[in-house]
């Protein structure tokens, strides 16, 4: 897999991994072997970063979408993102509740549509039951 692929699976900042990494292609087994027995510059790059937006944005407690509408740095490190959460600056308050809100109404939908397909189930057995 290319190096690009393999640093999204593994949480990192590509241009922040080894030479080694960044320039040649990796197998599933070498993914699988990273994984399960990270080197040193792996756990280091997950500790400290830079780490990339999707993981800046995890830890932040936001959406992408939320960095971006900020205006936010792509890229930070864990002591920028612990800066900005002591800090807790209007944008980052904002952007927060909105990813809960967000995160709330999504959940109340798959509740309600667990609940209908229940209720569709019950009526198909009634109906089955019905018949027979």
């Amino acid at each position: 897999m290319k190096p690009e692929t393999a640093a999204k699976k593994l949480g990192i900042y590509l241009p922040a991994a080894p030479t080694e990494f960044q320039e040649g292609p990796l197998t599933r087994d070498d993914l699988l072997e990273l994984q399960s027995n990270p080197p040193e510059w792996l756990q280091e790059l997950r500790r400290t970063g830079p780490h990339p937006r999707a993981e800046v944005a995890r830890k932040l407690g936001v959406s992408n979408s939320g960095l971006a509408r900020a205006d936010a740095p792509d890229v930070l490190t864990t002591a920028e993102i612990k800066a900005l959460l002591e800090e807790m600056p209007e944008w980052l308050v904002t952007e927060r509740a909105t990813f809960a809100a967000v995160r709330e109404d999504a959940a109340r939908t798959a509740e309600k549509k667990a609940e209908k397909a229940e209720k569709a189930e019950k009526a198909v057995k009634a109906e089955r039951a019905s018949r027979a």
